[in-house]
């Protein structure tokens, strides 16, 4: 963790002792009584934390928060649901590179029993997030939504730029594709867009582009698709 997120009811109370951040703290950074380290606030502000006490109910702490955190980059990810153990990866190096939204959704072609993994009912998917911030020293979330169609999730997006990857029927590789913000990107599940897909993205103003000749799995297509867009709109 190169910073500590809290969400906001958990910082006027104990941190318990096998919390993972607790372990953190004491096991790995080596923090004593009276210590500092880098703390966040989730959707907030980064800041200090100080390890006051270490008591039989956890760690009490204290923070001093900085000035609130800038925006995250109008950047929107549709994915056809993978597979949870794609999904948590996908969560995490997109919370880190800082994307605004979100939304995995069903496709013809993907597996509609992933939608009912524990991932999504048990709030991992939120620790997953957490842990991508924490990652890139961060504290915003992405918006995030899980089992709506594409049809409906196509519908409900605003103006800006649409870009869907496709391995079979794009002509230009999406380093080439016309791009102002906001943008959204939609990457399919592992077996592609079915035909009838690639109509309806067509007749919602998305353009096909690809990423090269190689087949890449999920979640590297996520991470090349957003490092390239935010190069093009000239992110940080």
């Amino acid at each position: 963790m190169n910073l500590i997120l809290f969400e906001a009811a958990e910082i006027d109370r104990p941190l318990p002792r096998d919390d993972a951040r607790a372990r953190h703290l004491l096991a790995v950074l080596r923090r004593r009584e009276g210590d500092s380290f880098d703390a966040g606030l989730v959707d907030g502000p980064r800041g200090k934390g100080t390890l006051v006490a270490i008591g039989c109910d956890g760690l009490r702490l204290a923070f001093a928060w900085g000035p609130p955190p800038p925006a995250l980059h109008p950047i929107t990810l549709l994915v056809g649901l993978p597979r949870p153990q794609t999904a948590r990866k996908i969560l995490q190096e997109a919370t880190a590179l800082g994307v605004r939204a979100l939304h995995f959704v069903r496709t013809e072609k993907g597996d509609a029993g992933y939608a009912q993994s524990s991932l999504w009912h048990s709030g991992e998917w939120r620790r997953q997030l957490r842990a991508g911030a924490e990652q890139a020293f961060a504290t915003r979330l992405p918006e995030t939504s899980h089992g709506q169609d594409l049809a409906g999730a196509t519908a409900a997006l605003g103006p800006g730029a649409r870009l869907a990857l496709d391995n079979y029927e794009a002509a230009a590789p999406l380093g080439a594709a016309a791009v102002a913000e906001p943008v959204t990107i939609a990457i399919g599940p592992e077996r592609g867009w079915s035909a009838a897909e690639r109509d309806l993205l067509r007749s919602r103003d998305f353009a096909l582009a690809h990423l090269g000749s190689r087949i890449l799995r999920t979640e590297t297509a996520c991470v090349a698709a957003v490092a390239i867009i935010k190069f093009r709109l000239g992110l940080s």
